[in-house]
């Protein structure tokens, strides 16, 4: 590893500073950007993406180190090939030093950087806090493809889960409610999987909404391999996220890992058909551990796929069969209704590309996409993953095929203003 030498710091607190975060490419920003600078010489930010290649996700015994140790120390120890620390066995510990020998963070972020990736880790501003819940399990970093501000997406956003061979019915549901809660401005977070993972993803994307695929492989590859498009699609006007490097293959514990994620990023989790050995249980029941909301929908009582979810609705979860059901739990005191599309934000709070696109639509009239990015001086693509960014804060709404304010964002946007 051709790392500048790592300098000792204080152990890992989520930042190093909780009234000045770091951020990802160093500079103060709420929204997604690109790509993490790939010729970084920052110490923590190379010793947490080295641990993102060494430590298996969800290894509670090396969140105690980096919590105790800091990741500099720890990635230091490991790279140097130090003694054994508490809790290893010799065999993981040969294991976890070969690993750390083979990692090359700066050859990692420069193919996230040519695949139009960056890596988050805890103390970015655009790190969700929510997934601090879950304590030494919490995700050494993640990687993240797409524009949007993954923090901004997950403060309202719901996980749809379920069966990969899903019935019609199920795949129906699904989409029905994907599509619902797209509309009322919620992100829908799934898997990324067959069955009913991609019906999620579709319904949102097809209702002009926002949606996160939280992959158990690096977000550079295509898994399934029949979701190519798909997930294509996801990265262009939504977000890959994963925990693991670049190249790195999904295995079975690694989806099961990858759940914990789905679970602590979002408000409550909707289980829609699930065996009684279900993965989709696992996120549901960590949904549980974690205080968020857990959901079920209901289905024939012969079903085998439904059998899971009446096991679930008979303990802990919540019946729904609507989105207004879901948003009534997760949703703002009174939200029985839903008609707001986010969490307003001071527009002095969004980063320079977000505030310039919000400043390009019409004060009156709706836009389309092309004109924006062309008033915003920015792509058509990169001008969309920012509109979508914006809708789920509550400034701007789908109109036709075009884009206009919402009441919130003209009155806190303060856009210019264009002759009619």
């Amino acid at each position: 590893m051709n790392t500048p030498p790592l300098t000792p710091g204080n152990p890992d607190t989520g930042g190093d500073d909780p009234g000045n975060p770091r951020t990802t490419n160093g500079h103060a920003s709420t929204g997604g950007t690109n790509t993490t600078d790939p010729n970084t010489t920052d110490p923590d930010l190379l010793a947490h993406v080295l641990l993102s290649r060494v430590v298996e996700p969800g290894d509670e015994t090396a969140g105690r180190w980096l919590r105790e140790r800091g990741a500099v120390h720890l990635a230091t120890h490991l790279r140097e090939g130090g003694p054994p620390l508490p809790g290893a066995s010799d065999k993981r510990w040969t294991g976890l030093l070969a690993r750390a020998r083979r990692a090359t963070p700066e050859d990692d972020l420069a193919a996230a950087h040519q695949a139009g990736m960056r890596f988050l880790h805890p103390g970015d501003l655009e790190w969700p806090a929510q997934l601090d819940d879950l304590g030494d399990a919490r995700p050494v970093g993640l990687w993240v493809r797409g524009t949007p501000s993954l923090r901004m997406w997950a403060l309202r956003s719901v996980a749809l889960v379920g069966a990969r061979a899903c019935t019609e019915y199920g795949a129906h549901m699904a989409t029905t409610l994907a599509a619902q809660l797209a509309e009322h401005g919620w992100v829908v977070v799934s898997g990324g999987a067959y069955g009913i993972d991609g019906a999620a993803h579709r319904g949102a994307l097809a209702a002009g909404g926002a949606t996160v695929a939280v992959l158990a492989c690096g977000v550079d590859r295509t898994y399934p391999k029949g979701h190519t498009a798909l997930l294509g699609r996801i990265a262009r006007q939504g977000l890959l996220v994963g925990e693991l490097a670049p190249g790195e293959h999904p295995t079975p514990s690694r989806f099961i890992q990858r759940n914990r994620v789905i679970a602590a990023l979002t408000r409550g989790t909707v289980v829609v058909e699930a065996a009684h050995r279900s993965g989709a249980l696992v996120t549901a029941r960590a949904a549980t551990r974690l205080g968020r909301h857990t959901m079920g929908v209901p289905g024939p009582a012969t079903s085998a796929l439904s059998a899971g979810v009446h096991e679930l609705l008979r303990r802990e979860a919540v019946l729904v069969s609507e989105a207004a059901e879901i948003t009534e739990l997760v949703g703002a005191m009174g939200e029985l209704a839903p008609e707001r599309h986010g969490p307003v934000l001071p527009r002095d709070l969004l980063d320079a590309e977000t505030a310039h696109v919000l400043a390009a639509l019409p004060a009156r009239a709706g836009a389309t996409a092309e004109d924006i990015a062309r008033e915003a001086r920015t792509t058509p693509d990169d001008a969309v993953g920012k509109l979508y960014e914006l809708r789920s804060l509550g400034y701007v709404e789908r109109h036709g095929n075009g884009w206009k304010l919402t009441r919130q964002g003209l009155a806190t946007g303060r856009p210019r203003t264009h002759p009619t």
